[in-house]
């Protein structure tokens, strides 16, 4: 079997079932797949966000603290070292990237980048971190690029685009999809209850972790203007975080919003199954699937500093995008609110969309990438 390894600093616990069947799909193409995970930097063991397989190569990680950057070494265990290809995250901290990248010039070893092509949150898209960012584009052989988004960076940088694999990067939500049909009746008139609303009221949920990026004054703002049109609005907001204090705040000033904190399993999933529209004014990621597993728009807007998935959001498809003030944020969830025909045109966007990013599918994806580098020749 050809082996091939995938590099990852520390193994996130919503990975694990993408690498376990990846692994699986892998040896049906006479692939034996490889993982090597090390640990969380000191600060990032605070997020507790690390999951576990039995098959890895585990190492130890070496970290250096650099202002607010931690800078690691990741070891290279003698076991994966004879590997056809190696994959490796696409950021620049990762120092023991590079020796493998300069191993190219005498190793027929095949070296690929798996990330988003740039950062999307950098305060200098123009600075010296990115400009280093875009030359390492060109120094692999292959590349996995998390959404559409990332492959029009990358052949806007002049990447060869029959060497990219877009992955259409995707989480395991079956077990949400479980939680949102195993919902009774009941269970959902107690939530209305809890919120003062009725089966007509038009309710709006903000779910995620509350942070600067999530611009949640800009959505607290839209809210009100909602609110002085439609009475019977009401906003849950499930999550918590850094600036947690904006929505209790809130909250504490307006009845009809409700601040649910962390929800997970059924109580998450009841309360997508109450919302008519989901509230993402800020940074959107990954969470955008949950939405469409409900079958919901999610409105955000076009300032906001987004992950690549804002790829899967399609303004008057399955959700909307707006540009300005809260004012015009507040004016198309309004629309949306009263126009039940657009709203169930979105609806059914939504869960089409659910059907097409699917870790399925994505593993597939991978699994083809992987393949297609092996048998093209190494890139010089």
């Amino acid at each position: 079997m050809r082996k091939v390894t995938i590099l990852q600093h520390r193994l996130l616990h919503y990975r694990t079932a993408l690498f376990s069947q990846l692994r699986r799909t892998c040896a049906t193409r006479n692939i034996d797949l490889h993982l090597v995970v090390g640990q969380a930097s000191r600060r990032e063991s605070t997020k507790k966000d690390e999951g576990h397989l039995p098959w890895t190569h585990k190492v130890h990680n070496r970290f250096i603290e650099v202002g607010n950057k931690d800078l690691l070494w990741q070891p290279l265990p003698d076991a994966v070292r004879d590997a056809e290809l190696i994959i490796v995250m696409q950021e620049s901290r990762i120092l023991s990237n590079y020796p493998l990248q300069l191993a190219k010039i005498w190793s027929p070893r095949k070296i690929a980048y798996w990330g988003h092509g740039r950062n999307y949150q950098s305060d200098a898209p123009q600075g010296l971190r990115e400009q280093w960012k875009r030359f390492l584009i060109h120094q692999v052989d292959w590349w996995f690029a998390y959404t559409q988004s990332t492959l029009s960076i990358l052949q806007q940088a002049g990447y060869p685009q029959e060497r990219i694999t877009c992955l259409n990067n995707a989480i395991d939500n079956e077990g949400f999809l479980r939680d949102l049909d195993s919902i009774p009746e009941h269970y959902l008139d107690s939530l209305r209850q809890e919120i003062s609303a009725d089966s007509q009221s038009p309710i709006g949920l903000f779910c995620g972790s509350l942070y600067a990026d999530k611009r949640l004054e800009f959505m607290i703002a839209a809210a009100d203007q909602i609110h002085a049109v439609l009475p019977g609005f009401r906003l849950v907001v499930v999550g918590d975080g850094a600036h947690a204090a904006v929505i209790r705040n809130a909250a504490l000033e307006r009845p009809w919003i409700k601040w649910a904190g962390v929800c997970k399993g059924t109580e998450k999933a009841a309360w997508f199954r109450l919302a008519k529209v989901i509230f993402n004014p800020g940074a959107v990621g990954l969470h955008v699937l949950d939405a469409f597993c409900a079958g919901i728009p999610m409105a955000t807007t076009l300032e906001a500093r987004h992950g690549p998935e804002i790829a899967y959001l399609e303004n008057g498809f399955n959700g909307v995008i707006t540009q300005g003030s809260p004012d015009v944020y507040a004016q198309e969830i309004l629309r949306l609110l009263t126009d039940h025909t657009n709203h169930e045109n979105l609806c059914r966007g939504a869960t089409e969309s659910a059907r097409k990013y699917t870790l399925h599918n994505m593993v597939n994806q991978f699994a083809d990438g992987i393949e297609r580098c092996l048998n093209s020749p190494s890139r010089t």
